[in-house]
């Protein structure tokens, strides 16, 4: 059973939101950061809270991948294997780690520390292979370095993103990403040189952006505040962006 203390966070994040239901996600996260993962209790609480069916909250827990219905471990380690990472490595990572480990995709190691996953996508394809810790950032990983580091994360040593902050317990992550934060944001680099290569060049050759009035096309350089007014102002930029490499093309 959920405390009474959760409970009331779960209210906490409902009311963040002008439709309470929006704020189900990082209800989900909450429940997690408690339960090890969604649990029938958390599903039937968060329902509560925001006066929705249990079987709309398990729709939204079944969807996304990042709602577990098993327990994780206290460390959960993805590897991704889309395409660029499987080709510069993420297959053969993830396949001496399946050994290392003894154990196959989205288990568990018998001491409960490391529960392993293939992932899809991270986003962050400059730094391929690149494998994710309780969803921060492992960049340029071989064989070699992912078996290191699983084994330091079993050992309790502690272990610091390339990109991010150090290392937290899965449970504590599920919390931040509930949006209690952790005061470890700030902590270590934000990004790395291979993703700043292009800001890189627009410096060297004075590039900048457009400026509102010339993204917004409206002749005052104001934003929208309605869907409409952001239908017109898209229209008339691409009739603007249209005229213009029509006359280029006259020329």
């Amino acid at each position: 059973m959920l405390t009474e203390d959760t409970l009331g966070e779960l209210r906490e994040i409902a009311a963040r939101y002008p439709e309470p239901r929006s704020g189900l996600l990082p209800m989900l996260h909450l429940v997690q950061s408690v339960e090890g993962r969604v649990t029938p209790d958390g599903i039937e609480a968060c329902a509560a809270v925001l006066d929705i069916t249990a079987a709309e909250v398990s729709g939204v827990a079944t969807f996304y991948t990042m709602y577990k219905r098993r327990p994780v471990g206290d460390y959960h380690v993805g590897v991704c294997t889309n395409t660029l990472c499987a080709v510069m490595g993420g297959d053969a990572i993830f396949e001496r780690l399946k050994s290392h480990l003894d154990v196959g995709n989205d288990e568990t190691t018998d001491d409960g520390k490391v529960t392993l996953e293939h992932v899809e996508c991270n986003a962050a394809c400059d730094y391929a292979p690149v494998m994710m810790v309780n969803w921060e950032f492992m960049d340029n990983m071989t064989p070699e370095s992912a078996t290191r580091l699983v084994d330091d994360l079993r050992s309790g040593a502690e272990v610091h993103s390339t990109r991010g902050p150090r290392v937290v317990t899965w449970r504590e992550a599920e919390r931040v990403l509930a949006g209690f934060p952790d005061g470890l944001a700030d902590d270590g680099p934000a990004a790395g040189p291979a993703s700043l290569v292009g800001l890189d060049i627009a410096r060297e050759r004075g590039w900048t952006a457009p400026s509102a009035h010339q993204v917004n096309g409206n002749g005052n350089g104001s934003t929208a505040d309605t869907k409409v007014e952001a239908v017109e102002q898209a229209d008339t930029s691409r009739a603007e962006s249209e005229t213009t490499q029509e006359e280029s093309s006259d020329d």
